[in-house]
């Protein structure tokens, strides 16, 4: 039985990360940034699979010490952690760059970046000490180089994490520790739509688009954790979405009535 650490899970592809791999057998340990939340998302998880095998520890990546509580927690309720997955982060409206307030630049910076390099930091000492252990970071926008008008920032961090799964994956390579990335490409979450908040008519614009490149939480976040647990490579990066499976969606979308929004 294997054991998964997820920050970020009380809610979103966290959440679902945490119930795809319970349903494979693991155990799980839920992280968010205020106790009420991960309270609530242990108690809704815990009522469909039992208490046992499940572990909730409030954490905001932002602070290290918090995020090295969550190990030790962690290692104490189950005594090794086989996969930590850094998930949690946060997004910015679309808008011009200029637009932003320093005040979000920050947030999303010190969060999507600051926050994934504390995780990994605290995940490699550890799994260097017990001898084994695999580290995923979530990838996504800005990850492959694409670029999207108003999401420059979110885009800049999530390239940022490119580099650094690239240069841990080389780092570790002899210490018989995993490193790669996860790329669920474009989900319907509370991620996704504060995207437009204060803003519904673009969001009704966008829908139609939106119904042919996103999936749901529960169509996507099985299918990682299955190839998580399958996977052996270091450097893996385990994409959701590809060109093949993209160009299918526009040339059946005449033909589907694909609503992710009801």
């Amino acid at each position: 039985m294997k054991t998964a650490v997820i920050t970020g899970s009380t809610r979103g592809i966290g959440y679902g990360l945490a119930e795809a791999f319970l349903d494979l057998g693991c155990q799980v340990v839920v992280s968010g940034r205020t106790a009420e939340a991960v309270e609530l998302a242990v108690g809704d998880l815990a009522a469909k699979y039992g208490p046992g095998r499940i572990l909730g520890q409030p954490c905001d990546v932002c602070v290290f010490d918090q995020v090295q509580a969550l190990w030790d927690a962690s290692m104490e309720r189950f005594g090794a952690i086989d996969i930590w997955v850094n998930n949690a982060g946060v997004g910015n409206p679309v808008m011009g760059f200029w637009e932003l307030v320093p005040e979000l630049i920050e947030s999303v910076i010190t969060t999507n970046v600051i926050g994934v390099m504390y995780g990994s930091k605290v995940a490699l000492a550890g799994m260097v000490e017990q001898g084994h252990g695999a580290l995923y970071n979530m990838e996504g926008l800005g990850s492959t180089g694409r670029k999207i008008d108003g999401l420059t920032l979110y885009g800049t961090t999530k390239a940022a994490l490119r580099y650094l799964d690239e240069a841990l994956a080389r780092e570790v390579k002899e210490k018989g520790i995993t490193v790669g990335a996860l790329r669920p490409g474009m989900v319907v979450t509370d991620f996704l739509l504060c995207q437009f908040e204060g803003r519904p008519d673009d969001l009704e614009r966008a829908k139609p688009m939106f119904n042919i490149l996103c999936d749901k939480v529960e169509t996507v976040t099985p299918w990682l954790a299955e190839r998580v647990l399958a996977n052996n490579k270091n450097g893996a990066v385990i994409s959701w979405q590809s060109t093949w499976k993209m160009l299918g969606r526009f040339l059946t979308a005449p033909f589907s009535r694909r609503n992710l929004f009801d």
